[in-house]
């Protein structure tokens, strides 16, 4: 399942820029064609809201996608209602603009059931060890602090990286508290490195390497790399986006495990977990 969706996101995103070159060319030769804008706007529509999320440090997306789903159907009513409908345009918006952004939000982004007992709060974290960015070795139970740990897909993923700033600006207060924040993700090392240099914060960027870690506790996404990022440097498997916290003894006072990767929890919630816990 999660090769299909690898192969859909890259596909769809490619079809949508044909789709709005092909309504580009034909409203260019044939202008008062009102059929192809009904397909441009469609096409439009969901190649703007990923402009949006790859450029304006967006963590949650719940809301946008409807709407993006809502504009293709108002685009099909439109185009199927225009003088001399063609058979190309209604199926540019039927398949690419209505069927994709249906497929987008009701079926890729979610991960259906995420039930894991492992990191049910209560439950004591087992024992993990990461490699930092500088290739030394970090192992939880040696650290002896609470930890904010956060699970990211890598840096190609635009909602992982829009998190990750949201933890930066909090970090001065995360550190009062003495807490550890620690970001992994399987990415090689190199691209965590360069990750780390762009942030100006004492948190540990870490490399859980091949997954490990990750499929210790239950979170690793088999093929969950969209299609063609293997030629950055990425492998095919990958990990769902996870957010851990623990007490000093490792005692998990909240896991997040979304069903959804474009829903993450606010920023706001991991000082009140700390704070409700006495840290």
């Amino acid at each position: 399942m999660n090769r299909l969706k690898s192969l859909f996101i890259s596909a769809w995103m490619t079809l949508l820029f044909a789709g709005a070159v092909r309504s580009g060319w034909e409203l260019y030769n044939h202008p008062s064609s009102i059929t192809w804008y009904w397909v441009l706007l469609s096409m439009a529509t969901p190649l703007v809201f990923f402009g949006w999320v790859f450029t304006g440090n967006v963590a949650r997306t719940q809301t946008a996608t409807k709407v993006i789903f809502g504009v293709t159907v108002l685009c099909l009513l439109g185009a199927a209602l225009s003088p001399s409908p063609t058979l190309e345009a209604l199926a540019w918006i039927l398949s690419i603009g209505v069927i994709g952004s249906a497929m987008y939000e009701w079926w890729y982004s979610s991960f259906g059931d995420r039930s894991n007992e492992i990191l049910s709060v209560g439950q004591t974290l087992p024992a993990l060890e990461f490699i930092a960015a500088d290739g030394s070795a970090i192992r939880t139970q040696e650290l002896n602090k609470p930890m904010l740990m956060i699970f990211y897909r890598g840096n190609w993923c635009p909602l992982c990286m829009a998190q990750i700033k949201e933890i930066a600006g909090q970090y001065r207060e995360l550190a009062a508290k003495g807490v550890e924040i620690m970001l992994i993700s399987p990415q090689p090392q190199s691209h965590t490195a360069s990750l780390a240099q762009r942030f100006d914060a004492p948190m540990s960027f870490l490399v859980d390497k091949d997954n490990a870690m990750a499929k210790r506790l239950g979170i690793v996404a088999l093929n969950g790399l969209p299609a063609g990022l293997e030629v950055l440097g990425y492998e095919s498997d990958t990990v769902l986006p996870t957010v851990i916290m623990t007490n000093v003894s490792g005692k998990i006072l909240f896991a997040d495990l979304t069903d959804n990767y474009r829903v993450r929890p606010e920023p706001e919630t991991f000082l009140e977990v700390f704070a409700q816990a006495g840290i």
